[in-house]
């Protein structure tokens, strides 16, 4: 898959804008524009907010479930340029400060993204 970096991960995918708005119209307009402002902040670059939402995502065990925020959030990271190599660092990580038990779970949210996408 080619690598699709966006200055704003949000503002620029139109793909994941669609999604939030198949949601919901008004909380797709919302998250646009309030997740976009965020995006747009100049000092952290995309990757590693992408990485940082990530993190988020395993502390809040937000990786199943209608509307879960997990697989989209790995999408944004490999759009920024992160691999799945550096994600599974990522999880490994979290596994010190969020816990074994939610990382395991998202790894295998990981690993069904990465099934389901071929």
């Amino acid at each position: 898959m080619e690598k699709m970096t966006y200055k704003n991960a949000v503002l620029d995918d139109y793909d994941l804008q669609a999604g939030l708005a198949s949601i919901n119209p008004k909380f797709g307009d919302f998250v646009t524009r309030v997740a976009g402002e965020a995006w747009g902040l100049p000092i952290i670059d995309q990757k590693t907010k992408a990485l940082i939402t990530i993190a988020v995502d395993v502390v809040n065990q937000d990786q199943s479930g209608q509307g879960n925020p997990f697989g989209a959030h790995i999408d944004m990271a490999l759009k920024q340029g992160a691999t799945r190599e550096e994600i599974e660092e990522l999880l490994l990580f979290m596994c010190v400060y969020a816990g074994f038990n939610k990382v395991a779970a998202c790894f295998g949210a990981l690993n069904e993204f990465f099934a389901n996408r071929t």
